[in-house]
Formats: C-alpha cells, sequence, structure tokens
C-alpha cells in the first residue's frame, strides 16, 4: 500500500510537473529495470522451447546441441515456429527442379499475356537458323572454296558446302566469282569450273541464276581485261560450253541480239555464237578447254613433248620451252622429255644438237622444272633401249658416252647415273704369232 501511495504521489508530481532531482533519477531507474525485465523473460522462452525440441528431434537434425546454436547454412525456421521440417519438403530453393517423380502438367499459353498470338500458337519448332551473307563475306567464303576446288575436283563437295551456306539472294554471283578465278588460272582450272556450273545446275542453282551470273561478267567485262587480255574470247568459251551444258538457257544469246554497245561484251558473243554453230552437232563442247594435265593421252603428250624439243632446236628459246612445257601439266610425265631429248642427241648430226640440250636440260634442272627421279629415270630408259637405238645409230654407244660426260660436267646429272652409262664391249684377235689368245 505504501508503494501503491508512493506511485500516486510520482504521477501527482509528474503531471503537476514538480519532480526533485532524487525522484526523477529514481523514475528513470524503475523503468530501465523494468525494460530488462521483458528481455530476460523473452529469451528464457526461446531457450526452453529449443530445449523441448533437441529432445523430440532425429540424429540428423540441423540445431546443435545446448549452448552452441544453429547449425550454418541450414533452411529451417530459426524462430521456433513450424514444425522443424524442411521446407516445401526438401523440394524447394533455388536452382531445384522439384521433388524427385514429380510430373509437371503442361503449361497453357496465357490468354491475358501481352504476347499471346492467337494466330501463331501450333506446334513448336527449333531449326538452326544461319544467317544470310553479305557481298563482302560471300567473297572471302567462295575463294576458298573454288581455290581449293581446283585442287581436288570434286564438284560433290562444293555442293555440299554450297547447301550450307545461306547464299540469299547473292546465290547467282558464286558463278560469277568462279569464272573470274578461272580467267586468271590455267586451262584445266576453267575446264573444272565448266563441269563445276554444269553440276551445279538444277541442284544449288538455277538457269535464270546462271544467266544472271554472265550477264553480271558481261557488264565487268572491261575490268576484267585489265588482268586478262584474252578474256573476251574465253568467255565467249565458257558461254557456249554453258549453253552446251544446259547449264544456261538456249536463249541467252537471243536476248543480247542488236542490244549490246560494249564492244568486248560483243566479241564474247560472237565467239560463243562461232563455237555453238561449228560444234551443233555436238552434245557438249567437251574439247573447248582441251583436256587438262595427266587427263591428256600418252600418245599426245608424247608428240606435244616432240614437238617442243624440235621448235628449241630451230629457235633456241629456253623461255619459251619452259613455258610450253609447263602449260602440259604433267609434272609426272618429265622424264618422257628427258627420254626424247636424248634420243634427239644420239640421231642428230655434230656437236649443236649436244650443246643446247644439255643447255636446255641443265636450265630445266636450275629451276627445279624436272627432279632428280625423272632425270634419272628419262636417262635410264636410253640406258634400256641403247642396244637397239645402237642398230640405227651405229655409234650410239660413244655418242652416249661423251654426252653424258657433258652433262655430268654441268651438273645435270650425278656421278653414279653418269657412271651406270653402259659401253659397248669390244673383242679383237691379236696377230696369229699371240697364238689366238682373244684380248679384251
Amino acid at each position: 500500500k505504501s508503494n501503491y501511495m508512493h506511485i500516486l504521489l510520482f504521477s501527482k508530481a509528474e503531471v503537476n510537473g514538480n519532480w526533485t532531482p532524487q525522484e526523477k533519477a529514481l523514475h528513470e531507474a524503475r523503468l530501465k529495470a523494468k525494460a530488462k525485465r521483458r528481455v530476460r523473460k523473452s529469451s528464457s522462452r526461446s531457450e526452453s522451447l529449443s530445449e523441448s525440441l533437441s529432445g523430440e528431434l532425429a540424429d540428423g537434425d540441423s540445431y546443435s546441441p545446448k549452448g552452441k546454436g544453429p547449425v550454418p547454412n541450414d533452411r529451417k525456421s530459426r524462430t521456433g515456429k513450424g514444425r522443424g521440417l524442411p521446407k516445401k519438403g526438401g523440394a524447394g530453393g533455388k536452382g531445384v527442379w522439384g521433388a524427385a517423380g514429380m510430373v509437371y502438367e503442361v503449361e497453357e499459353p496465357d490468354v491475358k499475356d501481352p504476347n499471346y498470338d492467337e494466330v501463331a500458337q501450333g506446334d513448336t519448332v527449333y531449326a538452326t537458323v544461319v544467317p544470310e551473307l553479305d557481298e563482302r563475306e560471300l567473297e572471302k567464303t567462295v575463294n576458298p572454296i573454288v581455290q581449293e576446288y581446283f585442287e581436288h575436283g570434286d564438284t560433290k563437295e562444293v555442293q555440299m558446302l554450297l547447301k550450307e551456306l545461306n547464299l540469299g539472294h547473292h546465290k547467282y554471283e558464286f558463278s560469277s566469282l568462279a569464272v573470274s578465278l578461272s580467267l586468271e588460272g590455267k586451262a584445266s582450272h576453267r575446264e573444272l569450273t565448266s563441269r563445276l556450273l554444269r553440276d551445279l545446275v538444277g541442284k544449288v542453282l538455277s538457269e535464270s541464276d546462271m544467266a544472271r551470273a554472265f550477264d553480271k561478267i558481261l557488264k565487268e567485262l572491261p575490268d576484267l581485261m585489265l588482268d586478262t587480255p584474252e578474256a573476251p574470247q574465253m568467255l565467249g568459251q565458257f558461254i557456249a560450253r554453258a549453253i552446251a551444258d544446259h547449264a544456261l538457257p538456249m536463249a541467252f544469246l537471243d536476248r543480247y541480239k542488236g542490244k549490246v554497245d560494249c564492244d568486248h561484251a560483243r566479241a564474247a558473243l560472237d565467239r560463243a555464237a562461232v563455237l555453238l554453230s561449228m560444234k551443233r552437232e555436238m552434245v557438249r563442247l567437251d574439247n573447248v578447254w582441251g583436256v587438262g594435265g595427266g587427263l591428256r593421252p600418252v600418245k599426245h603428250l608424247v608428240k606435244e613433248m616432240n614437238f617442243l624439243l624440235k621448235e628449241y632446236l630451230v629457235s633456241g628459246e629456253v623461255k619459251e620451252a619452259e613455258r610450253c612445257l609447263r602449260d602440259l601439266e604433267v609434272p609426272h610425265f618429265h622424264h618422257e622429255l628427258v627420254y626424247e631429248a636424248v634420243v634427239m642427241v644420239l640421231e642428230s648430226k655434230g656437236d649443236t644438237a649436244v650443246k643446247m640440250m644439255c643447255k636446255l636440260l641443265q636450265a630445266f634442272w636450275k629451276i627445279g622444272l624436272i627432279t632428280v627421279d625423272q632425270m634419272n629415270r628419262g636417262f635410264q630408259r636410253v640406258y634400256d633401249e641403247l642396244p637397239e637405238i645402237n642398230l640405227d645409230v651405229p655409234h650410239a654407244h660413244s655418242i652416249m658416252e661423251s654426252f653424258t660426260d657433258l652433262c655430268y660436267q654441268e651438273s645435270v646429272i650425278t656421278k653414279q647415273l653418269r657412271d651406270s652409262c653402259p659401253s659397248r664391249g669390244r673383242k679383237r684377235f691379236v696377230s696369229e704369232g699371240d697364238g689366238g689368245l682373244i684380248k679384251n
């Protein structure tokens, strides 16, 4: 009762504003003590609850024994609420698909979705999208394909590579780029390009695409002539071959009649018209570029090399002979040139042919046009046939020995090849006074 009366006095003093310093300090101390009692009471309740739970949970519980606090990285409630079980039965959390064996229903498109399109709804189709090549990327991509094709000559591989590309509206430019590259190359490259255009029509390109390509080349003909002066004649042969191979429509030439202002384009079209009129009965103009390289018959190659050597003996121009040999494009058959050159030396009269052929072989040897293997094979063939050659040329052995010595001195052949040159054994009878013995 005394305490109650004292509190009433404090409340009255607070109302009246008449606080003494001692009373004010005592009042503040009591308020702090009251606040501390509330904190102790709430903490004691949480500890008692944790102790009761620790006795009921299993051994794998996420709470530690008394006084050590909860185990870190657990996902259970720490406020004392709940049953102490994992959230969502262990199937929740970040990056979790769900509980094992859970089957999800197909999510139907929401009509209220702002991206919902009623017309476009249907089965989802997944496809690889290849971006369309622009003009710069097309040239960088096509040039390596064409250059590799000139090496292997497989048209099916080019078809496969083109199908993987998205040429788009620039599809026809592949043909124009291939023809432009072949104009700067060899005759065998132009033959391969004509075959490629024939095989691409109907599979990758159409006749209209091919016509657009040749239209573009005719417009660019003045620029092509800066690097290839014979471009109009070559382009005319390309057009004639393409029409004969059914890669270009037959009406391609008729579209340009009386409508051509460029003299170079007119020359190309006239060349094509002449070739088609000459070969009207032939299905294809297979020989318009000639058969390239090793595809030529052996008799034809032998005839060409024989003519090359005879022309060299008349003119004496090593550069021209080198150009003719390179144009044949048969490095594996150069031993035939060596064979024909040595045989001409054996059949010739005088020392002029001996010196000129030695000079020619020496020039080809230095520039690497004739390898050591081809040189050895050519001489060895003459060695093997020397007995037969000797029937027509009685002094073939002596001429062969002198020629091999000269070639060895000029570093054309090796010492081993010179020493292997056959020499005719001479046997003579001495006078009868020696007893008729035979001397070697």
